[in-house]
């Protein structure tokens, strides 16, 4: 008898691959997927993991890819391209007629910066950050192989990520938040429960492949997200400081969060996905991550 049941392979099991594994497992699919060879092998329940990067190919892809019916690519591009689509693209196409979907976690920073005006899927990609023109690059590749073999691919530019363990509360509690004020920029977020419904709802309708920003619905300057939470926890509000008396002490890195400034549409998953958020703002989000931490 033909084992029915749905099988996800997830080429990285980071924070928002994990969030989506624990919830299908709930809802009685099988999950795999890998993890660094440098790291030991993490403890995920019900969850059978192998050694994966671009210098080690899974060892047996055939039996491992025997039973799988959708893959998630997390797996970030690096200088040399996708590690994934380098290494076993040629295997995931030769297995595209049993696979109902294919997943690849992008990001909105491909949009790059738009001095706060809106974007949409089909908005031009211009990213201004080097890590961003990598995840456009594959994205490109992806969507090359998925039309040559006819494969449903969702490609899912995300936002910023929260979550529980993830979130402005740890700064906070340690006294280190700071609120920097730059009007006029905001910021789109996601919850990571969101990230998961919205995978789940296109896992749902394969015929609806294609390019799904995911973000919430209300953007918001970093400031007032800091507040919010200070008034969560009960703690003092930090007074707000200029972005460039800020900047002075910023690593590149954080100057970087800052250097694009665009407003995310995310009517796509609603209108053709049929996406009702857990979480459509920060406030809501936020209040979750704290009791999901107590």
């Amino acid at each position: 008898m033909i084992d029915q049941t749905p099988h996800l392979f997830c080429f990285g099991l980071g924070y928002s691959a994990s969030a989506l594994a624990q919830d299908l497992l709930k809802e009685g699919w099988r999950v795999s997927g890998t993890h660094r060879p440098a790291e030991s092998t993490p403890d995920l329940k019900n969850i059978q993991t192998f050694a994966f990067d671009r210098t080690t190919p899974l060892a047996n892809f055939e039996a491992i890819f025997k039973t799988v019916t959708h893959v998630l690519i997390s797996v970030p591009p690096d200088g040399a391209g996708c590690p994934v689509l380098d290494v076993h693209g040629a295997d995931i196409a030769a297995h595209a007629s049993h696979l109902k979907s294919l997943g690849y976690l992008s990001t909105v920073g491909v949009y790059g910066n738009t001095d706060g005006k809106p974007v949409v899927e089909t908005s031009r990609l211009l990213p201004t950050q080097e890590r961003s023109r990598f995840r456009g690059l594959a994205e490109t590749r992806w969507q090359n192989l998925a039309v040559r073999t006819q494969l449903s691919l969702f490609v899912f530019r995300l936002a910023g990520i929260y979550g529980p363990g993830r979130s402005p509360f740890a700064k906070v509690r340690a006294g280190t938040a700071q609120r920097i004020a730059k009007p006029q920029h905001l910021f789109s977020r996601i919850h990571v429960d969101d990230i998961a419904n919205v995978i789940k709802a296109a896992f749902a309708k394969p015929k609806a492949h294609g390019i799904y920003n995911v973000c919430d619905d209300a953007p918001a300057a970093p400031s007032d997200v800091i507040k919010y939470a200070c008034k969560l926890l009960k703690k003092p509000v930090p007074k707000e400081i200029s972005f460039a008396d800020a900047q002075r002490n910023m690593s590149s890195m954080a100057l970087s969060f800052w250097a694009d400034n665009r407003l995310i549409k995310n009517d796509k998953i609603k209108n053709k996905l049929n996406v009702e958020l857990i979480y459509p703002d920060y406030k809501v989000g936020l209040k979750a991550v704290l009791k999901a931490e107590a």
